[in-house]
């Protein structure tokens, strides 16, 4: 039997509170600075710190101070050791793209005018992957294991969405 307090029980209290809870996106921007009408994520404790640090152009994951293993989403304990002790870190931004998808139904009305639009994932230099979008739409020469690069979208006062793009080469 899993006691109340070890590391599993933690992860998966989350996790099915996150389910329970409900979306993982609230209906969009309604203030009078943002026109951004998309659902925006829900920022709660466990994610804000990778929302500050968007919002500041710059991209983090957590890091597990015991086993040193990069992961994301957020998580209260490791994924590869369950250790608690968590640290975000910022990484470079630099990822390969793993697969992408074109979406011709708009699964939100706010997609419509977007019709087709783009979802990718992409896995980060440092190891986690992450599901994202194209920063300007699918790249002419796209293949799987291209080199991208984060950039970064400011849809809202305090939201700020992580896209990417073809890479540059280094000067």
């Amino acid at each position: 039997m899993v006691s109340d307090k070890s590391p599993t029980a933690m992860w998966f209290s989350t996790w099915v509170q996150r389910l329970v809870a409900g979306p993982l996106f609230t209906g969009g921007g309604t203030d009078a600075v943002s026109d951004y009408r998309k659902p925006l994520p829900v920022i709660d404790d466990l994610s804000r710190p990778f929302w500050e640090y968007a919002k500041a152009h710059r991209l983090a994951v957590q890091c597990c101070d015991d086993c040193g293993d990069h992961h994301f989403p957020a998580s209260p304990v490791c994924p590869k050791c369950l250790s608690s002790t968590q640290s975000w870190r910022v990484v470079s931004g630099r990822a390969t793209l793993v697969s992408w998808a074109v979406f011709h139904r708009a699964y939100w009305d706010a997609y419509r005018d977007d019709l087709p639009y783009d979802v990718c994932v992409v896995q980060l230099e440092e190891g986690p992957l992450l599901v994202s979008n194209f920063e300007a739409g699918v790249p002419p020469d796209v293949r799987a294991g291209m080199p991208l690069e984060v950039t970064f979208v400011e849809v809202t006062p305090d939201v700020t969405l992580t896209k990417f793009r073809p890479s540059t080469p280094a000067s």
